[in-house]
């Protein structure tokens, strides 16, 4: 019997080291839980037996329990890595019905060539559905889906308005509306730009030429022309077009032209200020990209619905003795976004931003919770599977009740103590050794009897 005690030692005390062997092993592994070796002494049960004088009959592995306290984060340079950050498991699955659901410490999680959200070993992250405001519509492991990260988002708007705000430089000196010519930079004062959109979403330069005309054309205002082209092609504007020239009212003062101005084909609009520089108002300025004639024929490129009406507005410009600055110049068109960063909020929304200036509201990372952690089933791969013993998981969202938080751009790392791992293999060595001992003193035993004569 003796024999059979020393053995249930050696093999307790190798469990023991292959155990801490293993947690040594993983020390590196994202989102491991270390083990530990847990023991009972055995003993006969029996109705009869004088419990006075009863010898153990050695030792036994009563389970091997893993601990699921929190392990360290690292932070990293991807978005998509993510560490809880308290409790609750990531909740993956191998196909995209999310039947299959598997859980997950491990946050290293990276976008496949379906633009879906996976792990390293190709299992999808589970998440809960959302509104367009964030808001989880269900929250349910039997609701959880995979979330792919669309490449574009919205659909192009084509621009109507254009706003501008700047100051006109009240020391420019006059030029001649009427020598206009886009080409030559000494026929106007100064210019601006801004990138507009068609119904396909493409972009488009708009250019806005500002010529400050001799004073003497207006009395008591100072006044400016502005014409207008869209990639370098003049346009037409919407109404009736007039000719820069002064005009005398019946007393022979100057006189304001009431049309747009033109130059040489480009028609312009005037932007009126006072003598003290105050802005008194501009014409409208409405341009088509339809075929009106020469000036608006295909400024567009074709595929576009073939009409585009802008109306360009000044925002209270302002004319000071101060070089020309524009302070605001907004369109209201957009173009199809392109993806340009996810996100992944404490709470676990991703959210993904895109070139056009949308953010989209795409899912919110699943978690689950257990009655009882140390009754799930290890399947590799730092996952685990539930069980009888674990119970039935309970879904939550992260950063509530008794979910953690969710850290983007963080890994968990394993929560094994590499010094306290090398002191156990010591002691576990030493019982090795001590256990190997009594094995060696109970066969001296065994030959000392046999010697006997």
């Amino acid at each position: 019997m003796s024999f059979n005690i020393a053995l249930s030692g050696i093999s307790s005390a190798q469990k023991d080291l292959n155990t801490t062997a293993n947690n040594i092993a993983n020390v590196n592994s994202i989102g491991f839980k270390e083990s530990r070796a847990e023991f009972a002494d055995v003993y006969a049960n029996s109705i009869f037996s004088n419990s006075k004088t009863a010898v153990g009959g050695g030792a036994t592995t009563s389970q091997v329990a893993q601990q699921f306290h929190q392990g360290s984060l690292q932070f990293t340079n991807n978005a998509l890595d993510m560490a809880i950050n308290g409790g609750g498991f990531f909740v993956t699955s191998s196909d995209l019905s999310g039947k299959d659901q598997s859980f997950t410490r491990a946050g290293a999680f990276k976008v496949d060539s379906s633009n879906y959200l996976v792990d390293s070993q190709g299992n999808f992250l589970q998440t809960f559905p959302v509104d367009k405001d964030g808001n989880s519509t269900s929250v349910s492991l039997t609701t959880t889906k995979p979330v792919a990260i669309p490449d574009t988002a919205g659909s192009p708007q084509m621009t109507g308005n254009i706003d501008l705000q700047m100051n006109l430089n009240a020391g420019d000196s006059p030029l001649d509306p009427a020598l206009f010519d886009p080409a030559d930079r000494s026929t106007y004062n100064n210019s601006t730009a801004v990138t507009m959109y068609d119904s396909l979403g493409e972009p488009h330069i708009m250019t806005t030429y500002f010529v400050r005309p001799p004073n003497a054309a207006y009395t008591g205002e100072s006044n400016w022309v502005a014409f207008y082209a869209v990639d370098g092609k003049q346009v037409d504007l919407d109404g009736p077009a007039g000719v820069y020239q002064t005009d005398t009212n019946a007393d022979g003062t100057p006189d304001t032209p009431a049309n747009a101005v033109t130059a040489g084909g480009w028609k312009g609009s005037v932007v009126k200020f006072n003598d003290t520089g105050s802005y008194i108002g501009s014409d409208p300025a409405v341009i088509k990209t339809e075929s009106l004639g020469v000036a608006g024929a295909n400024v567009l490129g074709p595929g576009t619905d073939g009409t585009q009406t802008l109306t360009v507005g000044f925002n209270n410009p302002t004319q000071y003795a101060s070089s020309f600055e524009v302070t605001e110049l907004s369109q209201d068109g957009t173009t199809v976004g392109r993806l340009t960063n996810v996100e992944v909020g404490a709470d676990g929304l991703v959210n993904a931003s895109y070139s056009n200036g949308s953010t989209v509201a795409l899912a919110r990372v699943a978690l689950a919770r257990f009655p009882n952690e140390q009754g799930l089933t290890q399947v590799g791969n730092t996952s685990w599977k539930a069980s009888l013993d674990s119970g039935t998981p309970l879904a939550g969202e992260a950063n509530s009740g008794t979910f953690g938080s969710i850290r983007s751009s963080a890994l968990e790392q394993s929560n094994v103590d590499l010094t306290t791992e090398l002191v156990d293999l010591i002691s576990a060595q030493r019982n090795f050794q001590a256990n190997s001992r009594t094995l060696e003193v109970n066969n001296t035993l065994q030959q000392t009897i046999l010697q006997i004569r």
